[in-house]
């Protein structure tokens, strides 16, 4: 199939997402199969039907993004956030600045204002929770789930936190209401600042070196000085202290001395 240069260059005018930071082949490949299964015989006939139907963007979007998301994805990293980060920086401060910079459909900014609520009472929570995807911040923004994607999640939070709805989950407002959500592009748009808290997992992976590196060093500048950045499983930072960055524990890092 031809045209996937073109196209790069045609989708980046139109929406600023830099189809060249992500991985080639992957990305090619799915978005291929896209093409395909809209029966559509070309890269250019399929950017002429994406720029005027709504519905075929949000879907090439989502594609991209691959939104796969759940309460406590990784419970054990959960329980280091709860035992050991959130305590070191509440050492030094009463408030902390959080950011999810890659939310999904919501259930990361959600986990992270239950657990907040050990420490303060609600009225003091605040996350920053942003995703380039629209289509799954508004599912996030409904706030319901599924009983599987609850699988991980402390029950008293489920008890507390969710009213059951024919077989789904929906998450209370108290908790919705602590959460701003965001469209975000993680390649172009500006960081926040001083943020004592990031979240960033699950999502490098699609991206090039050369991507990876401009994002954790974006990263490191936008963290405050005991800021600590938790990355995912399959994330481990290589030689972090290219960035300017040191484990603090596997999967979190904050800025090196």
């Amino acid at each position: 199939m031809e045209g996937y240069e073109g196209f790069k260059s045609k989708i980046y005018k139109k929406t600023g997402i830099d189809l060249n930071s992500y991985k080639e082949r992957q990305m090619k490949r799915r978005i291929e199969s896209l093409i395909t299964r809209n029966n559509f015989s070309s890269y250019d006939t399929y950017f002429d039907a994406i720029s005027s139907n709504k519905k075929l963007m949000d879907e090439f979007i989502n594609y991209l993004t691959i939104n796969v998301s759940e309460f406590y994805r990784n419970p054990q990293q959960w329980e280091i956030l709860e035992s050991t980060i959130i305590p070191n920086l509440l050492k030094s401060k009463s408030k902390i600045k959080i950011w999810s910079s890659a939310c999904s459909t919501g259930e990361e900014p959600y986990s992270l204002v239950m657990l907040l609520t050990k420490f303060f009472p609600l009225s003091q929570i605040s996350v920053l929770a942003t995703d380039i995807d629209e289509g799954a911040l508004n599912k996030a923004k409904q706030g319901v789930y599924s009983e599987k994607s609850l699988d991980n999640l402390p029950k008293q939070f489920i008890d507390l936190f969710f009213t059951k709805l024919n077989g789904t989950y929906k998450i209370k407002d108290e908790i919705k209401n602590q959460v701003s959500f965001k469209k975000f592009n993680l390649l172009e748009d500006e960081y926040p600042n001083q943020c004592d808290l990031i979240l960033c997992r699950n999502v490098m992976i699609y991206f090039t070196e050369e991507a990876k590196n401009i994002m954790y060093k974006k990263f490191h500048d936008s963290l405050s000085s005991e800021g600590v950045l938790f990355v995912g499983s399959t994330e481990q930072i290589i030689l972090p202290n290219r960035y300017n960055l040191a484990p603090v524990k596997t999967f979190f890092y904050k800025k090196a001395k």
